[in-house]
Order: structure tokens, then C-alpha cells, then sequence
């Protein structure tokens, strides 16, 4: 009968004390939990034996074996971290165990198999399918996770468009398109002759010079206002076909509800494992530190010059971490008279800042308003100045995009924060500005379709002005993305290019402290989500703009890799959250709540235009679902109408409440075990510090023994100890192991 490698058994097999294990920290806790949980409960369970510390360790230690037994046996053999001999030997063992089971249980575990291997296999070919596979992989190994997570972002934007304009073509364009192919009969929205009904064309006459054509092109007006391109296109009601009749408004308005909740749900399914590896990592200081020290290294980077950035980065990391202990420690010893200062000098650069935004939304807004009248008017001087008038809210609000940024990067210096709140705090300026100035875009435009000489206004809407103001909409959210495009392009190729070859070629220290041009991935982040929310604010005023979105982006790709391998460095200061994906899905989830209130607004508040689109018979948009619903058979009508009805309300919002309530719950049991389990490690290693403190004080022992043992022969001395651990036995004294001598050498055979 062989000893086990830790524990000691008599002749009768029975586990007896060990003094040793019965001093283990780990032990003495749980002994100590034992006795208080007993007292508590005024039991008269008699005190533990010391000989339960083995049977506890040897519970412990089987539990955890037949654990990971039992994950192995699921795993596939090719997945083990063994060797090949091992492998084999493990696939022999299967193979017999297979073959002492039933024909049932033979054909489950085979049938088990072959759906695993099938399941792996399709899901290798979809990740062979992904779009940019080869180029990801080139830029992961060149410049490392970080700079990844933001082309990882921009394949999402492009996927997401993609399905938008699926939605949108499959359901509004496509029947449109079909109906008179398939025998379909489409009935139109007719003027009935009023004012409001009067669609006057824009469409140019007679002999159209070259650059009126680019003018058009670029503003979306002319001979693109009355295509697929815009709302004002789609005036069909109905599209009868042979068994069904298709509600083309009820369609449009189902399809512009899908597109943003398909968009939500994506984006919060994307976001939730980062949010929760942030709630972890940023729990605890301390495993930020061992997270960056033991498993900051990218072992994808295989570049000689982006291993010398990664290691500066972790680097700078590192002492930002300091930095930011250095500062919490300041900021605990500050006296009154230093926060009553710095409060100050915080509360007048806000009240600066806020100066700043305020004047950027009223140039905004001027510059709107002065577009949209030079438009109304005709105002036509030349070329380039017609093209400014179109392009002035653009142009404007570009220009404000950029300046705010540089202005905010050099107040934040004099507001005394840590240098990752700067971060953080800069960028939520900047996302305000870039999100808010769509809405003061909106607004301003709504100002104008709202306000009539004559209140109320007759049809509802400026019908003047804007006889089809839903176009009139689409065609600013076209613009901004036309312009968002051009803007990428021309500072790609006329600041950053030029810029490369000045610091490449000069030798002179201006060009030197220069530099090369940083790609700053949350900079670049806020560009596309800045294009992104103008996309889904104009899906519903431009039902191909997902297309348009979707091509724009897919270039950007292209553009921006070729920037960053020719042009740009890596920024030597990276941003935290630049390794996941949770900033830029956090800032994205911001932008579409933004872009949904235009819409739900338009939708159900300002009325339709009585001139263009499909809800011409609608006061609002929204009308066309009572009416759709008003057809159904009296039975869907009951429940649908049960549904909405305040009961139901009442007591979804009581089950919610009560599925949130179990959640938190279950949340906190969940904390309350990896509580148990940080215990636990740090008993592990109260543990090994002990062992290792017995180690030592046996070794510093030995040499006393050692005249002893080399009179004694070597082969006897091994037969009369029992078989621990090797590198234990032999240092230690019998008396720190054993409670009795050991047995004789019979019993070891």
C-alpha cells in the first residue's frame, strides 16, 4: 500500500492528525468559522477533531479532481494542453470506455462528437468569412490590440449599415420595385388640390451647365430630390398584389422602429462583456497592477518598432497609476484654503467652456438659418459661393469640431484632475460637442419648418417654404455625411501626408518637435460615431443612407489603414478603454438615445407633409399604426389594445421591478462568493508562506542532523521514511510531519 504524498495513514488505512496541516492558516480559519457558526447556534455538535483537517483537505482535494475530470472528459482531446504521448493515451482510454458502454450511450456520445465537430467547423468557416480577416490580423500584429479595437469598431459601423439597408430596401424600396413585375397594383397618395398638396419640382430645365450637376450631386437637391434617395419619393399608400395588399406607410414606419431597436440590442450585447471586465478591473487597484505587470504584454505584436511603443505604453501606464495614487494622496491632504481655490479655478473655466459651446451652437444656428433662406431666395452668385451656402451648416460645425477639442486639451491643464479623468473628462466635452451640434442642426431646422408668418399655421408646417420639409431634412443629413467623407479624405491627404514627408525630409528642430502625426484612437472613435448618429437620425428622411454609410465607411477603412502605415505613429500616450471595445460601444449607445428623440419627435409630434411621402393621409406619421390596427378582426384588436392598456402596464413594470429585484439578488450572492473566493486565494497564500517558513526553519535544522545521517546508509533511510514529497522528506524532522513514529518497511512494498 503506497503513502500518500502528504497525508499519513496507519496500518488500518484510517487518516489520522497531522500536526502540520492542523497549523495551516487556512484550517485554523475554517475551524475558527466552524466553532463561532456552532456557538451561534447554541448546537451541542462536539468540537472538531484534529483529525478532520485531513479529511477536510482530502474532501477538498477530490472535489476539485473529479471538477476537472469532469471538464476534461467535455473537452475535445486536440484542445488539452498535453503532450502528443499523453494525448494518444487519453484517446486510447476514451475509446475503451466508450466500448464497455451500452449501443445507446455509444451512439449519444458519437452523435455528441460529430455535432461538436460540426458546430467548430461551421464556426471557423464564418470566422474565415469575416470582412477584413487578413488586414485585422496585419494590423493586431503590427501595432497590438490597441489600435485593432478601433478597425474591430469600424467593421461593426459597416455591418450594422449593411443590415439597416437590408431592412430599409427589403421592405420599402423592394415591393416598390417588384410591384410592377409581379402583376401588382400600387395606388398612389393624390393631391386634392389644396395648398398644402403643392410639390413644386426642383429638378433643373433647359441647359444644365457641368458644375450645376456636381452642385447637385453634392447637396442632394436637383435631380436627386425626387429619387429613391429621398423621402418625398415613396408616395405610394398601398401595392395590391394577387392575395395581399401591402401597407407601404405601416411598413416604413415598422422598419424605422426595427432599425433602432436592432441597433440598440446590438450594441448593448456587444458592450456587456466589456462593461463587465471594466467593473472587475476597476475594482480593485491592486489587480490593476498585477493585471499590467503579469498580463500587459501583447503577444500578438510582432513589429520591432511597436514593441518599443507597447512596452512605453505599459510604461506610461504604470506611472499614470502612480501618478493617480500620488494625487488621491494630495487630494486627502489638501487643506480648505486649496479646495476653496482650485473649486474656484474649475467653476470659471466650466463657465468658460460653457461660454465656448453656447457660442459654437449659435453659430450653428445662424449659420442655418442663413443657409436655409440664401436657398429659399435663390440666391445664386458662382459656383463656389452657391457651394458654401449649401455646405455652411457643415462647414460650421466641422470647424467647431475641430477648434473645441484643442481648447479643451489646454484647460483641463489648469483644472487640477488625475490624468485619467483629463482623459476621460476631455472626451465627454468633446462627444457633447460633436452630438449636440446635430441637435442645435435639428433644431434650427425645425424653427424654421414650424414657424409660419400667419400663426397657427395652416397645414400644420411652413408649406411655403418647405413644401416637402421631410426632404428638406434628408437632404442636411446627406450633406453632413458628404462633407463628414470629404473632411476624412482631405486631412489624410493634405495634412497628415505632407506632414509625414516635412518631419521625414527636414532636419530642422521645428519639424522635430513636430513629430509625426498621432493616430488617436478616440479622436478617430468620435469621428465615426459623429457620422454614425447623423445616419440614424436620416435613415427615416433617407432611406438610402445606410447604403451611402455603409460604402463610406468601408473607404474609411482603407483610408485610415493606409494612414496609419504610412503616415501616422501610434500614440505614445494610449487611452485605457482603447483595448476594448466598452468607451467606444458606451459613446455609440449615447448617439443612438440622441439620434432617437429627432425621430420619435418627428414622428409623433410635427405633422406631415400633405405634398410628398407615404403619410400623406396621416396628420402624423404615427397615425398609420391606429389605423392599421383598427382593421385587424375584433380579437387581435382586444389584445393588442389589452396590452396597451394601463393594467398591462401596471404589471409588466411589477414583474420587471420583481425580475430586477432578483437579479440584484443574484448579483449580490455572486459577490458574495467571489468574496469568498478572494479569501480563500489569500488563505492559499497565507498557506504557502507558512509552508515555506516550515522549508526554511527544516533546512536551517538539517545541518544539525547531518552527522547522523551519513552513518546511516542512504537505502535505509529512504525505506524508513514514509513517501512524501521528495523535496520535503528528506530536510524535515520526523516530529514536524508525524503525530507517531513511522511504521516499519514491511508495510512499504
Amino acid at each position: 500500500m503506497e503513502v500518500d504524498s502528504v497525508f499519513f495513514t496507519d496500518r488500518s488505512g484510517r487518516l489520522t492528525s497531522n500536526p502540520l496541516l492542523d497549523q495551516l492558516p487556512s484550517y485554523q480559519s475554517l475551524l475558527y468559522r466552524r466553532k463561532s457558526s456552532a456557538k451561534r447556534r447554541s448546537s451541542s455538535r462536539a468540537r472538531l477533531s484534529s483529525s478532520g483537517s485531513g479529511k477536510w483537505a482530502v474532501n477538498t482535494v477530490s472535489r476539485h479532481e473529479e471538477k476537472q475530470k469532469n471538464q476534461t472528459e467535455q473537452r475535445a482531446i486536440r484542445e488539452l494542453a498535453k503532450p502528443m504521448a499523453e494525448k494518444r493515451r487519453d484517446k486510447t482510454q476514451r475509446l475503451r470506455e466508450d466500448g464497455e458502454l451500452s449501443s445507446w450511450r455509444q451512439w449519444t456520445h458519437s452523435t455528441h462528437r460529430y455535432l461538436r465537430r460540426l458546430r467548430d467547423d461551421a464556426q471557423e468557416w464564418l470566422n474565415s468569412m469575416q470582412l477584413w480577416r487578413g488586414d485585422i490580423h496585419l494590423i493586431e500584429g503590427m501595432f497590438g490590440t490597441g489600435i485593432l479595437s478601433y478597425f474591430s469598431f469600424l467593421r461593426f459601423l459597416v455591418m450594422l449599415n449593411l443590415i439597416i439597408f437590408v431592412l430599409m430596401f427589403s421592405f420599402v424600396l423592394l415591393p416598390i420595385i417588384v410591384a410592377p413585375h409581379a402583376s401588382g397594383n400600387i395606388t398612389y397618395n393624390q393631391n386634392d388640390g389644396s395648398e398644402c398638396s403643392v410639390y413644386p419640382s426642383s429638378a433643373r430645365r433647359g441647359l444644365v451647365i457641368f458644375h450645376e450637376h456636381i452642385t447637385d450631386l453634392l447637396s442632394g437637391g436637383g435631380f436627386l430630390e425626387q429619387t429613391y434617395l429621398f423621402y418625398g419619393y415613396y408616395r405610394v399608400d398601398k401595392i395590391h398584389f394577387r392575395r395581399i395588399t401591402y401597407n407601404l406607410p405601416l411598413a416604413y414606419l415598422l422598419v424605422t422602429i426595427a432599425y433602432l431597436f436592432l441597433s440598440l440590442i446590438w450594441i448593448v450585447k456587444r458592450s456587456a462583456t466589456g462593461f463587465k471586465r471594466n467593473l472587475v478591473q476597476d475594482e480593485d487597484r491592486f489587480q490593476s497592477f498585477c493585471n499590467k505587470i503579469f498580463a500587459g504584454w501583447d503577444f500578438c505584436i510582432t513589429n520591432e518598432n511597436a514593441v518599443r511603443l507597447k512596452r512605453s505604453s505599459l510604461l506610461y501606464e504604470l506611472k499614470t497609476d502612480l501618478e493617480e495614487e500620488r494625487i488621491k494622496q494630495k487630494i486627502a491632504d489638501r487643506t480648505r484654503k486649496e479646495r476653496c481655490r482650485i473649486y474656484l479655478i474649475r467653476s470659471i473655466l466650466n463657465l468658460f467652456v460653457i461660454g465656448v459651446l453656447a457660442g459654437c451652437f449659435y453659430s450653428i444656428y445662424l449659420a442655418t438659418i442663413f443657409s436655409q433662406e440664401a436657398q429659399m431666395n435663390n440666391i445664386k452668385e458662382n459656383f463656389i459661393v452657391d457651394l458654401i451656402y449649401e455646405y455652411l451648416p457643415s462647414i460650421v460645425i466641422t470647424m467647431a469640431n475641430f477648434i473645441t477639442p484643442l481648447l479643451f486639451s489646454v484647460i483641463i491643464n489648469f483644472e487640477d484632475y488625475s490624468p485619467a479623468f483629463e482623459i476621460r473628462f476631455t472626451l465627454m466635452r468633446c462627444v457633447f460637442m460633436r452630438l449636440t451640434s446635430i441637435g442645435v442642426l435639428l433644431f434650427s431646422l425645425w424653427s424654421q419648418i414650424t414657424k409660419c408668418k400667419e400663426e397657427p399655421c395652416a397645414c400644420g408646417y411652413n408649406h411655403v417654404l418647405y413644401s416637402c420639409w421631410e426632404t428638406r431634412v434628408g437632404q442636411e443629413m446627406y450633406k453632413l455625411t458628404i462633407f463628414d467623407f470629404i473632411i476624412i479624405v482631405a486631412v489624410t491627404i493634405f495634412v497628415e501626408f505632407p506632414r509625414k514627408l516635412i518631419v521625414k525630409f527636414c532636419d530642422c528642430g521645428l519639424a522635430k518637435w513636430w513629430g509625426q502625426q498621432e493616430f488617436a484612437i478616440p479622436q478617430n472613435v468620435l469621428e465615426i460615431v459623429y457620422g454614425q448618429t447623423i445616419c440614424w437620425i436620416g435613415t427615416f428622411y433617407s432611406p438610402m443612407l445606410p447604403a451611402i454609410c455603409t460604402i463610406k465607411y468601408f473607404f474609411i477603412f482603407y483610408i485610415k489603414k493606409v494612414s496609419l502605415m504610412n503616415n501616422c505613429r501610434p500614440a505614445t500616450r494610449p487611452f485605457r478603454a482603447s483595448s476594448s471595445n466598452f468607451f467606444f460601444l458606451g459613446v455609440l449607445l449615447i448617439g443612438l438615445c440622441l439620434a432617437s428623440v429627432p425621430v420619435i419627435v418627428s414622428v409623433a409630434q410635427i405633422n406631415c407633409s400633405q405634398a410628398c411621402g407615404p403619410f400623406v393621409n396621416y396628420s402624423t406619421s404615427w397615425e398609420v399604426l391606429p389605423a392599421a390596427v383598427s382593421q385587424l378582426p375584433s380579437e387581435v384588436q382586444t389584445l393588442l389594445h389589452a396590452l396597451s392598456s394601463e393594467a398591462f402596464a401596471v404589471t409588466f413594470f411589477v414583474v420587471t421591478c420583481l425580475a430586477m429585484f432578483y437579479v440584484i439578488a443574484l448579483a449580490g450572492a455572486h459577490k458574495k462568493v467571489i468574496n469568498q473566493l478572494r479569501e480563500q486565494l489569500a488563505m492559499e497564500g497565507r498557506d504557502k508562506h507558512f509552508l515555506i517558513q516550515k522549508l526554511c526553519q527544516a533546512q536551517r535544522l538539517s545541518p544539525v542532523r547531518s552527522p547522523m545521517s551519513k552513518s546511516q546508509p542512504r537505502s535505509s533511510s529512504s525505506s524508513c521514511s514514509p513517501s512524501y514529497h521528495t523535496s520535503f522528506s528528506n530536510n524535515f524532522n520526523d516530529s514536524v510531519f508525524l503525530a507517531h513514529p513511522p511504521p516499519d518497511s514491511s508495510t512499504h512494498v
